[in-house]
C-alpha cells in the first residue's frame, strides 16, 4: 500500500508515522510539506491513501483534496482540522474525503479511522476483483459462442450490453493447444499466467475442454511455425508432457473477425487431427503443406504395414498419407524393376479388395490382370486409387456399421462421463483410428466429439445443481472433473453464470 502523509509541520508528519506503524500496515509512506508538493508526488507515484492537513501553506488541503478527488478517484483521502476549522472540513467531506480527524491527534480515534478506511479500502479491492472475473468470465463465454459458429445478435441481451466495442475485432491469430488426456480436468494449475511468463507471449488462454484450449493473440505473429514450437515446448518444461498445437492463418481483422472465429476454429480442430497419423510433429499450420520425409529413406515394408494398419482401423486419411508416401518411393524411380513395383501394389490391392464387399470382389482378377499388363505407373496408380476410393465409399456409405459404433461411442459416453474420456479411448472401443472416429463422429451426429461429452457433462452438472442438494465439489467429481476449479470456470464460461449462482437464481424462479 501506497500512503502520502501531507502536513507542513515536520513533526505532525513525524507523529502520523509513528502511529501509522502502531497500526502494522505493509505500507510504503511518504511525506509532503504542502498541496504543491503532494500533487507532484503524486505525479511520480499514485498512492492509495493520503491523509492531510487542512490549513497549509502554498496549497491548502481543501484545494488539495479538491484537485484529487478529480484526478485520483480511486485515492482514499483523510483529512485532519482543528476544532474552529468544521467549515472546512464540511467543504472537503463534498470532495470526495470520507474520513476527518480532530486535531491534536487522538490515538484511540486515528486507530478506528485507520481500520475503518484500510477496511473498506480491502472490500472495494475485492469487489474490485470479483467484477474484473466477472467481466473476463463473461467475455470468456462470448468468445467460446463465437467459436461455435454463433452470432453476437442471438446472445442474451444482459450478455451483449456487458460486451465492449470492437470485441474480437483485432485478433490477429488462434492457436488450438491440444493433450492427449484430459491435462486441465486433472491438474490444478495456473496455465495461462505460467505460459505467459514462459513464453513471453501476451495472449488469452481460454479453455475449450480438458484436454485442450485456444491461445488468442492480438499482436502480429510473423513466424507462427516458431510460434507453436514455443508454446510446446513451454509446455515441455513447465508440466514435462506432450502438446500439440495447430496454428490459425492471420485472422481478417475487423468485423469480419466475429464470422472467420468459427470458421478458423474448425479449421484448427481438422488441422489437430493430424497427430494422430503423423506423430512426429507437434505443430502444424493453417494453411501450409506437411515437409515431405526423403521418400528413398522410406522402407516398403513399415509403408505396407502401415496402410494394414489404416485399413483395419478404417483410418482413410491415414491411409491416403501412406499410398501416397509408397508411390512418391516408386514413382520416376527406376532403380526398381517393373516386376517388382507391380509385385508391390499388386499385394497393396488384394488388401484393399480383401476389405471391401463381396458384390464389389469380383473385379480384383481383372484389376490384377490390368495391372500387370501396363507400362505405365500413372496406370498402376489409377488402378489402385479407384480400390481405395471403393474402401472409402463403403467405409463411408455404410451407415448401418458406422451408425452402430458410434452408437456404442455415444453409450459408452453415456455410462462413463464421470471418467477420463479421450478420443484414443474411444476408437480402441470400436476398433477405430482415432482421427477417424472424429470424422463419422461428426459426420454422424453433426457435432465434434469433445465438445458431444463437454455438452453432455455441463448438462448432467445443470441438472444436479437443479434437483440435488449435493455440494458443487461432489458434483463436479460426479461429471468427470476432478479439479474443481476447473469445473467452476467451464461452467461459468459455458451458461455465463456460476454454478452458485445458477443454484441460487435457480431456487429463487
Amino acid at each position: 500500500m501506497e500512503i502520502l502523509i501531507v502536513d507542513d509541520e515536520a513533526i505532525e508528519r513525524k507523529g502520523l508515522i509513528m502511529l501509522l506503524k502502531r497500526e502494522k500496515i505493509d505500507a510504503q509512506i511518504r511525506e509532503a510539506s504542502n498541496g504543491k508538493q503532494a500533487l507532484d508526488k503524486l505525479e511520480e507515484k499514485p498512492a492509495d491513501l493520503m491523509l492531510t492537513d487542512i490549513k497549509m501553506p502554498f496549497m491548502d488541503g481543501l484545494e488539495l483534496t479538491d484537485i484529487c478527488s478529480k484526478k485520483y478517484p480511486d485515492m482514499r483521502m483523510v483529512i485532519f482540522s482543528g476544532y474552529g476549522e468544521f467549515e472546512y472540513a464540511r467543504k472537503a467531506m463534498n470532495s470526495g474525503v470520507t474520513n476527518y480527524i480532530l486535531k491534536p491527534v487522538d490515538p484511540s480515534e486515528f486507530h478506528e479511522t485507520i481500520e475503518k478506511v484500510t477496511k473498506e479500502m480491502n472490500e472495494a479491492a475485492i469487489e474490485h476483483e470479483n467484477r474484473d472475473r466477472r467481466s473476463d468470465f463473461i467475455l470468456e463465454h462470448v468468445l467460446l459462442e463465437l467459436l461455435n459458429g454463433k452470432d453476437l445478435e442471438t446472445l442474451d441481451p444482459s450478455i451483449r450490453k456487458m460486451i465492449p466495442d470492437g470485441f474480437a475485432e483485432d485478433i490477429t491469430v488462434m492457436a488450438l493447444l491440444s493433450f492427449d488426456h484430459d491435462f486441465f480436468g486433472i491438474k490444478s494449475v495456473n496455465f495461462s499466467d505460467e505460459m505467459k511468463k514462459k513464453t513471453g507471449f501476451d495472449f488469452w488462454c481460454v479453455n475449450i475442454d480438458p484436454s485442450s484450449c485456444i491461445f488468442v493473440f492480438n499482436e502480429e505473429i510473423e513466424d507462427r511455425k516458431a510460434l507453436g514450437e514455443k508454446l510446446s515446448e513451454a509446455v515441455r518444461r513447465l508440466y514435462d508432457e506432450t502438446a500439440y498445437v495447430a496454428v490459425s492463418e492471420s485472422l481478417p481483422g475487423g468485423h469480419s473477425n466475429l464470422k472467420a472465429l468459427g470458421r478458423t476454429y474448425d479449421s484448427l480442430e481438422a488441422l489437430m487431427e493430424n497427430r494422430f497419423y503423423l506423430s512426429d510433429d507437434h505443430v502444424f499450420l493453417e494453411g501450409d503443406e506437411t515437409e515431405p520425409a526423403d521418400i528413398n529413406d522410406i522402407d516398403s515394408d513399415v509403408l505396407m504395414k502401415q496402410i494394414k494398419q489404416d485399413i483395419n482401423v478404417r483410418d482413410m486419411v491415414g491411409l491416403r498419407v501412406h499410398y501416397e508416401k509408397l508411390c512418391d518411393k516408386y514413382k520416376n524411380n527406376t532403380g526398381f524393376s517393373q516386376v517388382y513395383v507391380k509385385f508391390v501394389f499388386s499385394n497393396l490391392m488384394k488388401e484393399i479388395y480383401d476389405n471391401l464387399p463381396k458384390e464389389d470382389q469380383g473385379s480384383l482378377s481383372a484389376d490384377v490382370d490390368r495391372l500387370y499388363r501396363t507400362t505405365d505407373f500413372t496406370e498402376v496408380m489409377n488402378i489402385l486409387d479407384r480400390g481405395i476410393s471403393l474402401l472409402e465409399k463403403n467405409f463411408d456409405l455404410n451407415p448401418q456399421t458406422s451408425h452402430r459404433e458410434i452408437e456404442t461411442v455415444k453409450k459408452y459416453i453415456y455410462e462413463h462421463y464421470n471418467e477420463e474420456l479421450s478420443t484414443e479411448l474411444l476408437a480402441e472401443k470400436v476398433y477405430m483410428a482415432p482421427s477417424y472416429l472424429s470424422h463419422v463422429f461428426k459426420k454422424e451426429t453433426g457435432q465434434n466429439l469433445s465438445k458431444f461429452i463437454k455438452a453432455l457433462r455441463m448438462e448432467k452438472a445443470k441438472q444436479m445443481l437443479e434437483e440435488t442438494h449435493n455440494k458443487i465439489v461432489n458434483i463436479s467429481y460426479a461429471v468427470g472433473y476432478p479439479n474443481v476449479s476447473y469445473f467452476c470456470r467451464s461452467f461459468r464460461a459455458y451458461y455465463g453464470v456460476s454454478p452458485q449462482q445458477y443454484r441460487t437464481e435457480e431456487g429463487k424462479s
